[in-house]
């Protein structure tokens, strides 16, 4: 090859280099969402943990894990307010079965915290786990954190949701008559001290804020049954839809654009999730979204 084709090849390539690298990444980094399906909820949510590469992607050996599910509401599990029991439970066994020191479920809840643990089923389901701590929030370890963002300048946030190793967002998928939907970049909501009612005011901005600072690692979406109306709370199951499906992303943003299709919604029907994406917190638009059966 001669001096002159040589520069010119060489030199297209470095041209072309940064147009390649950043397909890749593109490629690389489209956000991915797992769709499992089936009547056996602890099966079909393993299903979609391991369609994201499994919980040891997620989880080492010796990690402090925390389990974030709903258990806001005092409402039996097919009243679709709160987590399934057995969704909670599964990623429970995936995280020890991974290597988890410890495994901490918890969760802010709404109505009294002790009815909302034992009507769930969520403490009955975890029950006598080696390693597991079901254990209600205690409010000496909320504390002031510097979020600066565009509508909460601070907020009291619970630290032991901050310094787990891993944090792993379960909310349950349900209308909510403020925010449309909840799903999860609402969840964070659960880890929130402070007159929580007060952000609801601009509350798409607000969790976008809170999202923005807490590092969630997974988010997996419980859609066995949906509360289709009357949310958050509920209390008739005519309001219930079974689907039997479990949904898993590392992008909070995408699992909820997903989950909002159940609904018969579009992801920009709900601020929350078009406040996140404007932030740069994930992907909204299906069609950049990597969609898989689990």
């Amino acid at each position: 090859m001669d001096r002159r084709t040589f520069i010119k090849t060489t030199g297209a390539a470095v041209l072309l280099a940064p147009v390649l690298i950043n397909e890749a990444l593109a490629a690389r980094e489209q956000s991915l969402v797992a769709v499992a399906e089936g009547t056996d909820y602890p099966a079909i949510t393993r299903k979609a943990i391991n369609a994201l590469g499994g919980m040891r992607r997620f989880v080492k050996p010796g990690d402090i894990v925390v389990v974030k599910p709903n258990i806001g509401w005092d409402r039996s599990s097919e009243l679709a307010a709160n987590t399934h029991p057995l969704v909670v439970r599964a990623v429970v066994e995936e995280c020890l079965a991974a290597g988890a020191k410890k495994v901490k479920v918890f969760d802010n809840t709404c109505n009294d915290s002790r009815r909302c643990y034992v009507n769930s089923g969520i403490e009955g389901a975890l029950k006598g786990m080696k390693g597991v701590q079901c254990k209600h929030i205690e409010t000496e370890r909320f504390r002031k954190v510097t979020l600066n963002g565009a509508c909460l300048k601070e907020w009291e946030l619970y630290d032991e949701a901050l310094s787990a190793n891993v944090y792993i967002n379960v909310p349950v998928a349900k209308h909510h008559t403020l925010s449309k939907l909840t799903l999860g970049l609402k969840n964070v909501m659960g880890i929130m001290g402070g007159t929580r009612g007060n952000i609801h005011r601009n509350l798409e901005a607000a969790l976008a804020d809170v999202n923005a600072h807490v590092k969630c690692h997974l988010t997996i979406i419980d859609a066995t049954r949906i509360l289709t109306a009357h949310g958050p709370q509920g209390g008739n199951i005519a309001d219930v839809k079974v689907l039997n499906k479990v949904i898993a992303s590392t992008d909070t943003v995408a699992a909820d654009a997903f989950a909002t299709t159940l609904f018969g919604m579009k992801p920009g029907d709900i601020p929350v999730t078009v406040a996140a994406y404007k932030r740069g917190l994930g992907e909204m638009n299906l069609d950049k979204i990597k969609i898989v059966k689990a």
